[in-house]
């Protein structure tokens, strides 16, 4: 708060910004008030500006200064009285108060929000019943060559929901997982099934997704000879990261959070909002009983593999991806990267669990198509709600009246986002040529599409 009278000079802002903020920087420091008639060094940093000043600390209920107050050059010209300074601190308690207010507030509404998302979440889902988990025990766990799990070519709609399961099984086993890590057969049957039944029945971000995801993160780290590139720890969490990554997932994205404020945006922000749900879903289950997979590690080793797991799911945002592409880009152009490097070694686990989440558009056309018609009825889903709860026109790809616009959009997709990911990897590693030569020719696909005369309704999935 300033009140203040001009003069003929010209002051400097910056300096006299500064030197105000050293003075609130004592006061926030001592907690003493400091009331100056004339103060030379800070009058002559002020180009003469400052004639009277008073600053005191603004407390909140327990005495703790949670801010500073500053009022300059009182109108009369005379200096700060003690009538003045009891009005002051008045108006410092106030602030105080008001600020404490506003805390308890912005608390209160993060506790609803909480409590709301909390009420979602159990509402919906439970975990995985006895007879189901007894179920899969019995059964025999398929080899990897049986269904093709090293393939970067693996059909995304061959397994049913319970082979998708015993695949799931017997990656973690190929992967020295279970072994290592002294994973209990039952928990992570369990663990698995829990976490299957955690997944919406929406079109696209569903547990078909999540396995098609972690399959693609298998295939590399087995096929294109990524898995010593990094610890144990990091395989480990690499891995689960792709079976949580898209947890609860509602068939709408970040954006739709933001524009209805909804209970995710209040508790976890406008950045990364769902992918900060998909972990925390993620902990969730694994500090349910019996669902603890991390149970053989140490509290260090612990920590290690819950930051990673919590920075492979944050990545899947294509934010995240955009903000981190170009480092990783440059470090493959110019061939100066060492995977012994945490900070490069963390880019590439980026990288990969973008590269891994949208294979599709690297798949045999069959598969992208019928991938590419799953998101486009997510897509239009989002669309309706937006047009209809908003009252706004949704984005192109998400709006049914521009359904013949769709084969485009999947070019631009295709050739903006994805292929220049594929292209870097396969400079760095050739055995990802197959993924960059799919994304290639499922593009040239929907230029056939986009081109056809009769490109119609029909024709057009994104």
């Amino acid at each position: 708060m300033t009140t203040s009278t001009t003069t003929g000079k010209s002051p400097d802002k910056g300096q006299i910004s500064y030197n105000l903020l050293k003075l609130a920087e004592q006061v926030a420091i001592s907690g003493e008030v400091i009331n100056v008639a004339e103060m030379v060094e800070v009058e002559r940093g002020c180009n003469g500006n400052l004639r009277s000043l008073l600053v005191m600390p603004i407390r909140n209920r327990h005495a703790e200064i949670i801010g500073v107050a500053t009022i300059i050059n009182k109108l009369s010209t005379m200096p700060f009285n003690d009538h003045d300074e009891q009005l002051f601190e008045a108006f410092t308690i106030f602030c105080g108060l008001g600020i404490n207010n506003t805390l308890t507030y912005g608390e209160l509404e993060m506790a609803i929000a909480r409590q709301k998302v909390a009420i979602e979440v159990l509402s919906y889902h439970a975990t995985a019943p006895v007879k189901e988990v007894d179920t899969i025990l019995k059964r025999e766990v398929p080899s990897v060559d049986e269904w093709e799990l090293c393939s970067l070519s693996f059909d995304d709609f061959s397994l049913d929901c319970d082979e998708m399961v015993m695949a799931a099984v017997r990656m973690f086993l190929d992967l020295g997982l279970v072994s290592r890590f002294k994973i209990d057969y039952g928990t992570l049957v369990r663990w698995l099934l829990t976490v299957q039944k955690n997944y919406r029945d929406v079109p696209y971000h569903n547990f078909r997704h999540a396995f098609n995801v972690a399959q693609v993160m298998f295939a590399v780290l087995t096929s294109c000879d990524m898995k010593d590139t990094f610890t144990e720890f990091e395989v480990f969490a690499m891995f689960v990261a792709c079976l949580c990554h898209d947890l609860d997932h509602r068939g709408t994205n970040n954006s739709f959070q933001a524009k209805t404020g909804s209970a995710m945006a209040m508790l976890y922000g406008t950045q990364s909002t769902m992918e900060y749900h998909h972990f925390n879903h993620a902990v969730m289950i694994i500090n349910s009983e019996g669902h603890n997979i991390f149970s053989g590690l140490c509290s260090e080793n612990y920590s290690k593999v819950m930051n990673v797991l919590k920075q492979c799911i944050l990545a899947t945002d294509l934010t995240v991806y955009f903000k981190k592409r170009t480092i990783f880009f440059d470090l493959v152009e110019c061939g100066n990267y060492s995977w012994e490097d945490e900070n490069h070694r963390e880019v590439l686990r980026c990288m990969l669990m973008t590269a891994s989440d949208l294979a599709a558009s690297t798949k045999p056309w069959s598969v992208q198509r019928r991938v590419a018609e799953l998101v486009t009825a997510e897509f239009f889903a989002q669309g309706d709600q937006e047009r209809k709860q908003l009252q706004i026109t949704p984005p192109a790809s998400m709006d049914r009246e521009r359904e013949h616009e769709l084969p485009q959009l999947q070019i631009r997709w295709v050739n903006d986002i994805c292929l220049p990911l594929y292209k870097s990897l396969s400079r760095m590693n050739p055995r990802f040529e197959v993924m960059r030569d799919g994304a290639q020719e499922n593009m040239t696909q929907w230029s056939v599409i986009a081109e056809s005369p009769d490109n119609g309704s029909s024709n057009n999935s994104s």
